[in-house]
């Protein structure tokens, strides 16, 4: 089974990757480019440029311009533009697939569900016009009414990581967007052609130009975006220390900033689970999409004598692992996303071995056949694992799985609640009462009960606990709606039931 054609021919554009600005492709300027590769080749595979100051401030500026007339269309034929998106969404999920698996290097199908995802957030935006719905009270005082409407806060910003370049971004614009804001994109640099497609898919729906924008780039476009003016609020996804700093300066410069940032997931295996559908789960939370997702399970939390049962079957399933070119079919792991990512990733596995965890299963210097020179690992396995471990503390970001042995349920949430990170958890057990404790006491953002990867649907919102998010509000569905809108309240009375005579005390109902 390695024929693409099945799904759709592979993506092998070598165009240069440039900007989208003002609603149409725009070649950069600032005659500074970066390499895109071919993960699974290792191969250059086309250049993207990286943004000057200038040119984020013409993104910007195409921004401000469409703002005025953008916030004043009425939400229902914002939502008719977003629903003409949707089906353009729909006819292209392929192509958006192909792209990502040529520079992200994630499995096909991986990546056919990443889009699907991000779709998802697309639809529940074209529900906009109920969920900008304000409040009334009729008489609040004699004569006098109250209501609150939600206004958009103008031209806002995105910043976006390399393992999810659809969907993340889908996370952010459409809700922006819908609501009466204008948005400027800066994608990873890393895989940055789906982003150009859909900003072309966006003016093909009849999105008015200057309302979506891209601008491709490095720091020096994160910041010029941190530090404008006129941009009021900045979403991003990334890692902990990036996250902190886009936080800190986004509130220095006066934005409002929603930073979402790394993680260490558990997966908690009580006696009583099932351990085949426990294996099942911590195989594909862990080594699919090469761990490269901030919801993959990284530690498996055993609890009692599960361990002794689990660990065999994981190093079993571990090292059959189908590695290969994420767009032959049957592929369960692609590459890692670039080469020094490969290698900070085995470097970790080599901190690991030496601070005296179980080196069970190793997946460092795998080959692929064919392809040599990609950014392959193996399915990595370690046992006995100490929260003292640096595999333990810190977030790596690839396809390496710890296992650490508790004694009981209370130890285990004792571990999680300990962890500086707090954004996915997951419990599998049979058992109500266990499931029910263990969600009620977990202190992390976002749990699954027997769902590894308990990502919440378009109309809950994502978002973690503790420094796994920075800001007051999840992602996306209403959480995202209240996050690109302001609230207004509004008092009205006439002068037939206004009282003659200055008033000089707090008004009051009466």
């Amino acid at each position: 089974m390695g024929a693409p054609e099945a799904f759709t021919a592979a993506f092998s554009s070598t165009t240069e990757v440039g900007h989208y600005i003002g609603g149409r492709a725009v070649a950069s300027t600032s005659g500074r480019r970066q390499a895109v590769y071919n993960p699974s080749t290792g191969a250059v595979a086309r250049q993207v440029a990286l943004a000057s100051i200038d040119e984020v401030g013409r993104a910007v500026d195409a921004a401000r311009a469409a703002f005025p007339a953008w916030a004043d269309t009425p939400p229902i034929r914002r939502a008719r533009i977003m629903n003409k998106f949707l089906g353009l969404l729909n006819q292209h999920r392929d192509a958006l697939a192909a792209m990502i698996t040529a520079e992200h290097g994630k499995v096909f199908t991986d990546a056919q569900g990443e889009v699907t995802r991000g779709i998802d957030i697309v639809e529940f935006a074209c529900g906009v016009p109920q969920l900008l719905k304000g409040d009334f009270t009729d008489q609040v005082s004699t004569g006098i009414d109250n209501w609150t409407l939600r206004q958009p806060l103008g031209v806002v910003a995105g910043v976006t990581p390399f393992n999810f370049p659809c969907m993340v971004p889908m996370w952010m614009y459409p809700v922006a967007i819908a609501c009466g804001n204008t948005f400027v994109l800066k994608p990873s640099e890393r895989d940055p052609s789906a982003s150009i497609l859909m900003a072309e898919l966006f003016t093909q729906a009849g999105l008015p130009d200057g309302v979506f924008n891209v601008v491709q780039g490095d720091k020096v476009a994160v910041d010029a975006l941190l530090t404008h003016t006129d941009v009021k609020a900045l979403s991003f996804v990334g890692s902990t220390p990036i996250a902190q700093y886009i936080y800190e300066t986004g509130a220095h410069h006066g934005k409002r900033v929603q930073a979402l940032g790394g993680a260490k997931n558990h997966m908690v295996v009580m006696p009583d689970a099932d351990i085949e559908q426990a294996v099942d789960a911590l195989i594909g939370a862990a080594y699919g999409s090469a761990g490269e997702r901030c919801m993959a399970i990284s530690v498996a939390v055993l609890v009692g004598d599960v361990a002794d049962k689990i660990v065999p079957k994981l190093a079993e399933r571990a090292k059959s692992l189908k590695i290969k070119n994420g767009m032959e079919l049957d592929a369960e792991m692609g590459p890692i996303v670039t080469r020094q990512a490969l290698e900070r990733i085995e470097g970790y596995i080599d901190t690991g071995v030496k601070e005296g965890a179980t080196l069970v299963v190793d997946g460092r210097g795998h080959k692929v056949p064919g392809h040599e020179n990609g950014f392959f690992t193996g399915g990595t396995l370690f046992d006995h694992v100490t929260p003292a471990m640096r595999i333990y503390k810190e977030e790596i970001f690839g396809p390496v799985l710890s296992c650490v042995r508790v004694p009981d349920l209370k130890e285990a949430v004792e571990l999680v609640n300990a962890h500086e990170f707090g954004n996915g958890v997951a419990c599998f057990t049979s058992d109500g009462n266990v499931a029910r404790e263990f969600s009620r006491r977990i202190q992390v953002g976002m749990v699954g009960i027997n769902v590894p990867i308990p990502v919440p649907m378009a109309w809950h919102g994502f978002g973690g606990w503790k420094k796994s998010l920075f800001g007051d509000m999840h992602a996306y569905g209403v959480e995202g709606v209240r996050f690109y809108t302001k609230q207004k309240s509004i008092m009205q009375r006439w002068p037939a039931s206004i009282s003659k005579g200055a008033e000089f005390v707090m008004p009051t109902a009466k």
